[in-house]
């Protein structure tokens, strides 16, 4: 009797350590595939944080100023890639490629690429979360 209550007790702890894991958003699930946007403006916020970073863009666009924030991969991911917080300090100019959220009203999106001041353009986004495949994620297997 004991032994199943020791069983029971560990199977509610594991899965209550996984459920963080259920809350965690394919790219279908929020972001729209055939709306591609593109956005050049200042950093005027970022959050360096776990699953995604997002990075708060003021954009100029119709004569009014709007403020984008932009989902990308996770910090250690980009991190890997070479994108660091030093290179995205407020004020800096960004041009990033992505895709819109499914309800096109909402002033957000998923970063797909991000070009930096100096010509640098690095991949942003996350790989294996749906997101179209294009070959400009470095994961993504070479079509033949």
């Amino acid at each position: 009797m004991r032994t199943k209550s020791v069983v029971l007790l560990a199977s509610v702890l594991v899965l209550a350590a996984a459920e963080p894991l259920l809350a965690h958003h394919a790219f279908g699930a929020e972001f729209d595939p055939n709306a591609p946007i593109r956005l050049q403006g200042k950093v005027v916020k970022l959050e360096w944080v776990n699953p995604h970073t997002w990075i708060h863009v003021e954009v100029k666009r119709a004569g009014k100023t709007e403020v984008w924030m932009v989902e990308g991969g996770t910090p250690n991911t980009l991190l890997r890639r070479g994108l660091t917080r030093q290179s995205l300090t407020y004020g800096t100019e960004l041009i990033i490629d992505g895709y819109q959220t499914k309800d096109h009203s909402l002033k957000r999106a998923n970063g797909r690429d991000v070009t930096l001041a100096d010509g640098r353009k690095m991949f942003l986004g996350s790989s294996g979360t749906g997101a179209p495949r294009d070959g400009r994620d470095p994961t993504e297997p070479k079509k033949p």
